[in-house]
């Protein structure tokens, strides 16, 4: 019970890892009539999230229903099949190859808006990054622009901020969890977070009004034409959006708000957690210059000088050193650190070291993320960025490293996500060299990794012949 009450946003990593070296991997919490297990271990964790039985997600996350719904990160059961079953198509490969022509041209405009920070001054990069992160997900998921970059500033990405920071705070007490009790307790938070979730689901509300009126404008035109549609399907990119919009269930369409839940939760799962993943991985290669010149190198060799000259997939392909930064960069900093299950059934596990088990039905299941890669045995000195440890095929053994979480609710869009990192990376670090200025990161637990202390670097433009 201590544990539970020394609990807060800043304080969840360092007294976790307290516990850690004081109890080990495995440990058990009483909270009043509800057992917590505690897991850093492997060999358990594999089993749970490779069960296809233990998909429901803890009741922690019931905090986010009012804002996500029964999207594809809450539901459960029947729906979440059905649902990951219509969204997998739009993250096939040939689809994401597609993409990379979004991610490069969005990637020049964040390089452009960054030119004048790069006066070697200390700023924090991550609005810059969370802008462009958020014209991308629009763009491919939604098939609609919304000129983010464009923009000063976007008050859905400043609402989703201070909505996950409050959510997050809640995650952390076991009364605030239920709905009622804040309510009646934090009355003036109450109405805050209706005013976020407010100003967050107009926003996709929109994006999605939007996109139907393009969709409906495409086929008059079609009609009055005489021609076929051949937009939908091969010839186009498949946006998430048009999927949802034609998706039937049952036989029957998605319902606005069954298509609202999943826009929220794309909107937002597609651009906070790679904003997170960019903006530390920006921040560490600025306090390395020899990884990022290693970086510089193999860049200038796959991709040369010329800035007008399209990146393809292939190119990102052969990015191998640049890869080994990025899963350095999520070893340390995983864009959700902590992922949780209820168990609806027994668990019964096998364990080298503590032998044939079961964790009875209706226990809850934390497996932190972020502790699991920072375990010395695994990655020594785990507090050390070396990019060289996931050199020449050196393979991690499964589940002792899993920043997309893993098994059957693993992240639909890490693909995405990882090629959208490396062209952002290239085409950063091509054209300016990053500084340590500013404070180091403090790593904080929101709903995604954040760093209390921003993620503070400089920048200067460089000399590339």
């Amino acid at each position: 019970m201590q544990l539970m009450f020394r609990l807060n946003p800043k304080s969840f990593i360092k007294v976790c890892r307290e516990y850690v070296l004081k109890f080990g991997h495995l440990q058990r919490v009483w909270v009043f009539n509800r057992l917590l297990i505690m897991s850093g271990d492997a060999e358990l964790n594999e089993q749970l999230l490779s069960s296809q039985e233990h998909l429901v997600k803890h009741p922690v996350y019931k905090v986010l229903g009012q804002w996500l719904g029964n999207g594809l990160l809450l539901s459960d059961g029947k729906v979440w099949h059905q649902r990951r079953k219509i969204i997998t198509p739009t993250f096939h490969f040939s689809i994401l190859e597609q993409f990379v022509e979004v991610f490069d041209q969005q990637s020049n405009i964040c390089v452009q808006r960054l030119a004048q920070k790069a006066n070697g001054d200390t700023f924090d990069v991550y609005r810059n990054i969370c802008a462009a992160a958020l014209d991308i997900i629009a763009e491919t998921a939604m098939g609609t622009k919304i000129y983010a970059q464009a923009n000063e500033s976007t008050p859905y990405a400043e609402a989703v901020n201070e909505c996950t920071a409050l959510l997050s705070w809640r995650f952390m007490s076991v009364y605030l969890q239920v709905e009622l009790l804040f309510t009646l307790t934090h009355p003036h938070l109450k109405w805050r977070q209706t005013q976020l979730i407010r100003t967050m689901q107009e926003f996709t509300i929109k994006v999605i009004e939007k996109r139907r009126q393009a969709l409906e404008d495409q086929q008059k035109q079609s009609k009055l034409m005489g021609t076929v549609d051949e937009d939908v399907g091969s010839k186009r990119r498949m946006a998430l959006l048009d999927v949802l919009l034609m998706a039937t269930v049952d036989g029957r369409p998605l319902t606005n708000d069954e298509i609202r839940e999943e826009v929220d939760t794309f909107m937002f799962e597609g651009h906070d957690t790679t904003t997170s993943a960019l903006s530390f991985c920006l921040h560490e290669l600025s306090r390395h210059p020899e990884v990022q010149e290693k970086m510089l190198e193999e860049i200038l060799q796959v991709l040369g000088t010329d800035r007008s000259r399209p990146v393809s997939i292939r190119d990102l392909g052969e990015l191998k050193y640049m890869e080994c930064v990025i899963k350095e960069s999520l070893r340390m900093y995983p864009p959700v650190p902590i992922v949780g299950r209820k168990l609806q059934t027994d668990f019964k596990y096998t364990h080298s070291v503590h032998g044939d088990g079961v964790i009875p039905a209706g226990s809850e299941i934390i497996i932190g993320i972020f502790g699991v890669h920072r375990q010395p045995e695994t990655f020594p000195n785990p507090d050390e960025f070396i990019p060289e440890r996931h050199e020449n095929g050196s393979r991690v053994a499964p589940f002792k490293m899993i920043p997309f979480s893993a098994g059957p609710r693993n992240c639909i869009g890490q693909k995405f996500a990882q090629l959208e990192m490396k062209i952002m990376l290239a085409k950063i670090v091509r054209e300016y060299e990053l500084l340590p200025k500013g404070q180091r990161v403090e790593c904080i637990v929101n709903i995604v990794l954040r760093s209390e202390t921003g993620f503070q670097l400089g920048m200067r433009k460089r000399n590339n012949k």
